[in-house]
């Protein structure tokens, strides 16, 4: 993709931008601590120094011997080695003893002994202290001036202690290495943590531009939530990964599943089981309250890791109802062939007697089959005001004829009202697999004793439509299973879903529906009046 190529070349991968980004954020963080630890040292250096100068100037001042040597005729004989000397046990570069007036009487230089000392000492002279930079003869420095007091209290002389500046920076400058190795050390270490990160987020994003995983991103969304299959991600623990409109529309849940777990969603268990099987499952029917699904799972594996499931779910509903539809329009072309087939053996007996000069049994035998069609057409007709259904019935009975099944429609049936607000597809899916099931049934239970046959009952009124077929078949004792999707008596594969879908088609329109047992097996399905229009 040359447009995928050009982000990459201009911009880079987002991992190798979060690598520049990390590396530009811990630098400024390092540069702001180093800095503001140096200015911490500055500070702390300068307070260090002006205490020391202070505590040394105090103690000379209040030292005996400086107070009895100021009394003789030649005070710098005996301060000027007494101030060497303090000046090299306390590491401070100069102690100057002086008149009140600021003319020294020590001073690291003996040759400015005598000279008037430079800096401030107005304060000092009025018994107060001066803190102060100064540059003096030895430069800039960091001083202190004090008075010495006589006797009686009052300043006989001065005395200032100072360290350079000089001294200071140099003492400042051993404590910044040790500073500058541990930011030096926190950028390498840090750099080497941003690299391992940026290494395993290009691992992960497979070195993709930011541009380029955001579209990724808005593809994906636009894509799940667009097609019409729903496909889910089921997780090795049960929980729901990833679930799109689709597939919420399909299952009938409205809220986000996204976190839960398969066993709290309201989707019947065979469901739950295929989806969090882990097994690869292809085109499997499955049956929900509204809906046939076609339900295909298959594991997905990442670097030899097992993710979870994916599972893909298409509508079979209305494809099943054409299936059924085609069913029932193939029966009544079957029946209409094998009513055929009759009239053709009947309209050749009538011929053969009437060559053989017999009209008059031709007569007879014609017009006796004709009331026998005609008689059940008529009571099919005139008792259900459904066309589709009457035609269900009259097809249903051609085909128990032609197997042999006596079909017998009950004196009570009547449906007046072809507007029970069941659509005509659901009244064939549940009538049409009941009675095939009777037939089937009472087909292969005729060898116990009395001809094999189906009734049904179709009858409408204030309290509903209900629909009633039972066949002379041998039962059934599985009650509780009969609507469950598989469940057949037929040993052959491929059935055991008519009457689920019976089960769908009722529950679709709260009705019910109830097994009992004459003869044979009895179903008896309740369908509730339809609502009135406001």
């Amino acid at each position: 993709m040359p447009s995928t190529t050009r982000i990459r070349t201009r911009r880079g991968s987002l991992a190798r931008q979060l690598l520049i980004l990390q590396l530009v954020v811990l630098f400024v963080l390092v540069a702001a601590g180093v800095t503001f630890a140096y200015l911490d040292s500055v500070r702390a250096t300068e307070d260090r120094a002006r205490d020391k100068v202070t505590a040394v100037a105090e103690a000379v001042a209040d030292a005996p011997g400086v107070l009895a040597a100021l009394s003789t005729s030649e005070p710098t004989r005996t301060l000027q080695p007494f101030a060497q000397s303090v000046r090299a046990d306390t590491d401070v570069d100069f102690v100057t003893i002086m008149d009140k007036n600021g003319i020294r009487y020590t001073h690291p230089n003996p040759a400015l002994i005598g000279q008037r000392f430079i800096g401030n000492i107005g304060e000092a002279q009025r018994g107060g202290k001066v803190v102060e930079t100064y540059a003096g003869s030895l430069g800039p420095s960091e001083r202190v001036v004090v008075p010495v007091r006589g006797a009686a209290g009052q300043v006989v002389a001065l005395v200032s202690v100072g360290i350079t500046v000089e001294a200071i920076d140099a003492e400042l400058r051993e404590r910044l290495w040790p500073l500058l190795g541990v930011a030096a050390a926190v950028l390498v270490v840090g750099g080497i943590g941003s690299y391992l990160v940026s290494a395993r987020l290009r691992r992960q994003t497979r070195g993709i531009a930011p541009e380029e995983l955001s579209n990724l991103f808005e593809y994906h969304e636009a894509v799940l939530h667009s097609v019409r299959e729903g496909l889910l991600l089921v997780g090795g623990d049960g929980r729901v990964v990833l679930c799109n409109d689709g597939a919420r529309a399909l299952l009938g849940v409205d809220e986000d599943v996204v976190g839960r777990e398969l066993s709290e969603l309201d989707i019947p268990e065979d469901l739950v089981e295929a989806f969090a099987s882990g097994e690869e499952r292809t085109d499997e029917l499955h049956l929900t309250d509204a809906r046939v699904l076609v339900v295909s799972t298959s594991p997905v594996r990442s670097r030899g890791k097992a993710m979870g499931t994916v599972v893909i779910l298409r509508d079979h509903t209305e494809l099943q109802a054409l299936t059924g539809e085609l069913t029932t329009v193939r029966g009544l072309a079957e029946a209409l062939r094998s009513q055929a087939h009759e009239a053709a053996n009947r309209l050749h007996t009538v011929v053969s007697l009437v060559e053989i000069g017999r009209p008059e049994q031709a007569v007879e035998f014609a017009t006796e089959e004709l009331a026998l069609a005609q008689e059940l057409t008529d009571r099919v007709v005139g008792a259900v005001a459904e066309p589709v259904l009457a035609a269900l019935l009259l097809g249903k009975a051609a085909e128990a004829s032609e197997r042999g099944v006596e079909f017998t429609i009950t004196p009570d049936t009547v449906m007046e009202d072809s507007d029970t607000g069941v659509p005509p597809r659901d009244l064939v899916t549940i009538l049409g697999n009941l009675i095939d099931n009777g037939i089937d049934a009472a087909a292969g239970n005729a060898g116990h004793g009395g001809r094999p046959g189906v009734e049904v009952t179709v009858r409408s009124g204030a309290e509903g439509l209900l629909l009633r077929v039972a066949d002379t078949g041998p039962g059934v004792d599985d009650v509780e299973d009969v609507f469950r999707r598989g469940w057949s008596t037929k040993p052959e594969d491929g059935h055991g879903l008519g009457l689920a879908l019976v089960g769908q088609a009722v529950r679709r329109h709260s009705g019910t529906i109830d097994v009992g047992r004459d003869e044979g097996a009895v179903f008896t399905v309740c369908l509730p009046p339809k609502e009135p229009a406001r």
